[in-house]
């Protein structure tokens, strides 16, 4: 990973080219490649990264959107070019995203029973409906402390992870996931995070597990799995989940583009009438 992370300075980074042939070799793209994407030179892009040209304001825009640089990082190259953010961060709280959090409240509310939570750009819960709530019975109320990290939760030895029958492939898709944000943000908090969960001790396989016991044993063999599903025990069922994350698009602000919204779908029949009788 590139030593250019969130909190460097644009002194200390040596300006706007270094920052960008970082995010262009992150990308993998080449001077020539990316020129052709910019409407531009690869004599130019190459003055720019070596410091022999400074960009106008509009061709650091167009670089970043073609090198699918988040919108925090773009205000840092901005920034560092000598030019002031374009991109707000509005904390969610703020009367100006009223209609964005009614939104998402509306849009959780009426995926019930099946469950849905909003997460920001650290997994830290902003919003969650009855049916994740749901999942979080029994869990310690220490683990409960806002800010509720959804991933801290999910693989805590005394969290969800000793309900979930599936845990080392559970585990493995999440780990996989964090590295692909990652990758795509090169965010130091997040990698301290990522170091944080993958140290937690994974308990050794239970009678049940990859079987999810007697109920579990039939239902995994009789269901057609067409994702991964978390398969976790609540008052003594397996339910199956398949996860879906949906983020918003073209955002213009920093807290909206780093929102994601992932639901929870039933990936068989008694999973989704279990919920139903439940939540009614």
């Amino acid at each position: 990973m590139s030593a250019l992370l969130p909190g460097t300075t644009p002194a200390a980074a040596g300006g706007v080219g270094p920052l960008l042939r970082a995010w262009r070799e992150q990308r993998r793209v080449s001077q020539l490649e990316l020129a052709l994407r910019a409407d531009s030179s690869a004599r130019h892009i190459s003055f720019i990264e070596t410091g022999r040209s400074r960009p106008s304001e509009q061709m650091v825009l167009r670089l970043a959107e073609h090198l699918d640089v988040p919108v925090r990082e773009r205000n840092a190259l901005l920034l560092a070019a000598g030019y002031a953010p374009r991109f707000p961060e509005t904390p969610l709280d703020d009367p100006a995203l009223d209609a964005l959090r009614e939104g998402i409240e509306r849009l959780i509310g009426g995926y019930e029973p099946y469950p849905a939570l909003v997460v920001d750009a650290m997994y830290d819960v902003v919003a969650a409906n009855r049916g994740v709530m749901m999942l979080f019975d029994g869990v310690p109320e220490s683990l409960l402390v806002p800010p509720l990290n959804a991933v801290r939760l999910t693989l805590h030895p005394q969290g969800l992870a000793p309900r979930i029958r599936n845990l080392r492939e559970w585990r493995g898709h999440l780990l996989e996931q964090m590295e692909r944000q990652i990758a795509l943000r090169r965010s130091a908090p997040l990698r301290a995070l990522y170091e944080e969960v993958a140290a937690f001790p994974v308990p050794e396989p239970g009678p049940g597990e990859g079987t999810g016991g007697a109920d579990g044993a039939e239902q995994s063999a009789s269901v057609a799995y067409f994702a991964l599903p978390m398969r976790i025990e609540h008052e003594g069922r397996i339910l199956s989940f398949v996860s879906s994350i949906s983020t918003f698009n073209t955002p213009m602000d920093v807290t909206v583009a780093e929102l994601a919204v992932e639901t929870l779908l039933p990936a068989d029949p008694a999973t989704a009438k279990y919920l139903q009788f439940w939540m009614s």
